[in-house]
């Protein structure tokens, strides 16, 4: 008898079973069928869009027919091109990237200006817009003080590794030595201060530069931190345009670029009366040179120009001179044309 109850209950199950699988298998072919034939439209998603950031410089969300989202394109300058590229066949040694853009009109000049160059001090550019954008997020004071640690000290240019260890200095002090006369050592006391150089990478790939990046703490004597002419020129639109600083800090870093005191590259090239915000880079075998130019008449252009030479040659510096002078008499004349620009400054 308790055999035969097992067979019962055992027989139950199965039929239990067969009927849940069978009552599933109906339900899954009514929703198969419901999605085949019902075309009733489903709902819209609203799409919010996301808050505004004081910083908006993504390469994606950039117009592909403007450099850096800011200025429209205009022409190439071919007549200027073909003056340079006469005169690099003069200095067959040199290996230059250059990229010259013209605000008014949004006509622009591009030899190799993507080629890859080590940055030498061009590199405390982006570092000095990365400074003044924390002290507009007001998580850093121009007036706090530094302290000049060992781990700091770096020969090359400058002169604040000769002060005492322990030496404090104000944080708008040590920027300014940093790109006046570039001393290494104040560099490396504002990389510590921001963070570091992988948040500075961080900072400059959300700039769009596509070129530049560091991999060591000045100085840089082997040449591994790493920039472009155009990448240069792209941080000088964005600055100009108000795109990652408020006015007063845009205002402060144009002050302190005015003081470079190394006026032997582009600033040799210029007229009288232009006045040029810009930072050198010097290695032995690499000058280079990035700022904003503005002619007496009050054209505005941004250069950047980057230079591989032989061993310590001085025909780059000469070179650099004259691509200046072609570039700013070239533009240092009436124009036919011009390009209605959102962001003039």
């Amino acid at each position: 008898m308790k055999a035969n109850f097992l067979l019962l209950s055992l027989s139950s199950v199965i039929l239990f079973s067969s009927t849940a699988i069978a009552e599933q298998q109906s339900a899954f072919s009514q929703l198969a069928s419901l999605s085949s034939t019902d075309t009733t439209p489903l709902p819209r998603i609203k799409f919010i869009p996301p808050t505004q950031r004081l910083d908006p410089v993504s390469t994606p969300s950039d117009n592909a027919s403007k450099f850096a989202g800011v200025v429209s394109l205009g022409q190439e300058m071919s007549v200027l091109e073909n003056q340079i590229k006469t005169l690099m066949t003069r200095y067959k040694s040199l290996t230059p990237g250059m990229f010259f853009l013209d605000l008014q009109t949004g006509n622009y000049l591009n030899i190799n200006g993507e080629k890859i160059f080590p940055a030498a001090s061009t590199i405390k550019y982006p570092i000095l817009i990365a400074l003044f954008e924390e002290v507009d997020a007001g998580r850093i004071e121009l007036d706090e003080k530094l302290i000049m640690q060992r781990r700091h000290l770096a020969g090359g240019s400058g002169n604040m590794r000769f002060r005492r260890v322990g030496t404090q200095f104000s944080l708008l002090e040590t920027a300014t030595l940093m790109m006046t006369i570039s001393d290494n050592t104040a560099t490396n006391m504002v990389i510590d201060r921001l963070g570091g150089i992988a948040k500075l990478n961080q900072r400059f790939r959300a700039w769009g530069l596509e070129q530049t990046i560091m991999q060591k703490h000045l100085g840089d004597f082997g040449g591994t931190n790493k920039t472009s002419a155009k990448d240069l020129v792209r941080l000088s639109a964005l600055l100009t345009s108000r795109k990652l600083l408020s006015d007063t800090s845009r205002s402060q870093v144009l002050d302190i670029m005015y003081r470079c005191q190394n006026r032997g590259l582009l600033p040799s090239g210029l007229g009288k009366g232009a006045n040029i915000a810009h930072k050198t880079g010097t290695l032995r075998f690499v000058l280079g040179d990035a700022g904003i130019i503005q002619t007496p008449s009050g054209r505005k252009y941004f250069a950047g120009i980057l230079v591989r030479r032989p061993h310590h040659s001085r025909q780059a510096r000469e070179f650099i001179r004259q691509v200046s002078q072609l570039v700013y008499n070239y533009l240092d004349q009436p124009q036919l044309t011009s390009l209605p620009l959102e962001s003039q400054n």
